[in-house]
């Protein structure tokens, strides 16, 4: 199995951002965390600032891939263009996010949501294990 772990803008300072909200968890420790619980899949990390780098990583990612867990960060919030990338491709998409967005302020509300295959937040570092789990359990469970 294939998994791809994409993560958009300020992801890459996880760990010095606004520990008070995200904890002191880096990407670094997310890869090696992941990779740990799941030894036998072969998995794929990009991130990236720009939403356009994302976008073609989607693209390039697709078919490529069995499934993709993708933290988009703020374009969570307001990317059409993701969304609608989510949409064209083929590989299934979870989203993922560290901190609880439904708990947070009004405007993080996900358009992403409806386009992936599910959604999860708030559990910190889990969120991308079970992120992962979702693509290596059975879809009838």
């Amino acid at each position: 199995m294939k998994i791809g772990i994409l993560h958009g803008p300020n992801l890459n300072y996880l760990g010095k951002r606004k520990p008070e909200v995200y904890g002191n968890i880096t990407e670094k420790k997310i890869v090696d965390t992941v990779r740990s619980y799941f030894p036998e899949t072969e998995i794929a990390f990009f991130q990236s600032n720009h939403e356009g780098a994302l976008i073609d990583q989607l693209y390039l990612w697709n078919k490529d891939m069995d499934g993709i867990v993708f933290n988009a960060g703020a374009l969570t919030h307001y990317s059409y263009s993701l969304r609608d990338t989510i949409e064209a491709i083929e590989t299934p998409v979870v989203e993922v996010h560290i901190t609880q967005i439904a708990a947070r302020e009004e405007f993080r509300k996900s358009v992403l949501a409806p386009v992936c295959i599910g959604s999860i937040s708030g559990f910190g570092l889990s969120s991308y294990l079970l992120g992962m789990a979702a693509f290596n359990w059975s879809k009838e469970v």
